[in-house]
């Protein structure tokens, strides 16, 4: 198979877009975003894939309700798990991999590290327009591991999750330099929950402009 976009031959090589989504505290909407996003790319047409790899707390599978699933293994990898006949949403997470849903991932970042390396190296993907890659919160292992295996291949960027507390817009300012000090270029920041607000507060559109969105609480 030759290369297409500029990426290298391997399960991401027909993976048109690559983009984080990264939140430096916990409990902000970040999975919900995925999920939300990715459910609104697919209405648009688009073939999604989503890459869980919070891999404490994997609340994807939840979000779009695809319950206990069998992960099985073809010549390329892992197959993942597809959330409709047609194949438009495809998703990997290591909730498919534990005995039991409920039990807790009591590891070290070495083996962390590892997973998360088969994550992106191991799981055939096949055609997407994008692959979303839902993060833990903070700038630790897991954060370092998805950067570094993804470098050989085309990442588009990250967007920011954060709320309107002081706390977590502090945590959302470490983790923009998380994304300076690794070279991660960030697509754009949503400031979710913040309370009698409906909608946007201001979208840039255009290369090389970020946005900054506003949900409502």
């Amino acid at each position: 198979e030759k290369q297409l976009n500029g990426l290298e031959h391997g399960n991401l090589a027909q993976v048109r877009h690559v983009v984080l989504v990264l939140s430096g505290k916990g409990g902000v909407g970040k999975s919900t975003l995925t999920t939300e996003l990715a459910l609104a790319l697919r209405h648009a047409g688009k073939k999604v894939g989503i890459l869980d790899v919070d891999l404490c707390g994997p609340s994807i599978p939840r979000m779009l309700c695809v319950g206990r699933q069998d992960v099985h293994q073809c010549d390329a990898g892992w197959v993942p798990v597809y959330t409709d006949a047609q194949k438009s949403l495809a998703l990997m997470s290591i909730g498919f991999l534990l005995e039991n849903p409920d039990d807790a991932v009591v590891w070290r970042g070495p083996k962390k590290t590892a997973l998360i390396g088969q994550f992106v190296s191991d799981v055939a993907w096949g055609e997407l327009d994008f692959l979303l890659v839902d993060t833990p919160p903070g700038t630790s292992d897991e954060h370092l591991a998805v950067v570094e295996n993804l470098r050989k291949h085309k990442v588009d960027g990250a967007i920011l999750v954060t709320t309107p507390q002081a706390v977590s817009t502090g945590d959302v300012r470490r983790e923009i330099t998380f994304c300076k000090k690794t070279g991660l270029r960030i697509l754009g920041i949503v400031e979710n929950m913040r309370m009698q607000q409906h909608l946007l507060q201001r979208w840039r559109g255009g290369a090389g402009k970020a946005f900054w969105i506003t949900i409502f609480g």
